[in-house]
């Protein structure tokens, strides 16, 4: 299999990624934090959509990027460069919108049946729990791990943005979960 850093190009005109799980995950959150660490310290175009309604009581959820240096027209992603799965259902939903040689990621904490041999896995949610003690920092795991891996974001703006985003008093896990996501990424390029 390619590395991830031979496969992740991340073109001049368009960049499309889909942060999916279940609601309550906080996918919108971290699509919304990318969004603004990427348009407000990288200079580039950015916009974010998501879905409502029954999501945020539990069902699949996403939210979506597009990046470009030029302008965007339509905001809507189109064909997913990078899919992020948090779970089963929003994998099994969201997968078909990947394009070809497009990237997955998956948290295999919550994932366990893949429809291609083509991904990249770590627990985000195991190590949220194990590490930082509360799951509800997982979603910035994966985000310091796509991060990472695909040079998306450099770690200084997306630290700032998940710090202006956190609620009080949880800057301290929330810096905890940039670092492991930053540490599992490292592995993988390792290998």
């Amino acid at each position: 299999m390619p590395g991830l850093l031979d496969k992740v190009k991340i073109p001049e005109d368009r960049f499309e990624l889909r942060l999916s799980g279940s609601g309550g995950q906080g996918m919108i959150l971290a699509a919304v934090i990318i969004g603004e660490a990427i348009g407000t310290h990288d200079n580039r175009n950015v916009t974010q959509s998501q879905s409502y309604g029954p999501e945020a009581r539990g069902g699949a959820s996403k939210s979506d990027v597009v990046i470009s240096a030029n302008e965007i027209f339509y905001p809507k992603a189109m064909g997913l460069d990078l899919l992020l799965a948090m779970t089963q259902e929003s994998l099994d939903k969201y997968y078909p919108d990947l394009k070809k040689g497009g990237t997955l990621i998956v948290d295999t904490t919550l994932v366990t049946e893949f429809p291609t041999d083509d991904y990249y896995g770590l627990p985000f949610t195991r190590l949220a729990r194990e590490e930082v003690g509360h799951i509800m920092v997982a979603n910035v795991i994966a985000l310091a791990a796509i991060a990472a891996l695909t040079g998306i974001v450099n770690r200084d703006a997306l630290t700032d943005s998940v710090l202006k985003r956190a609620p009080r008093g949880t800057e301290d896990k929330n810096r905890a979960a940039i670092e492991i996501g930053f540490r599992e990424a490292a592995k993988i390029k390792k290998s």
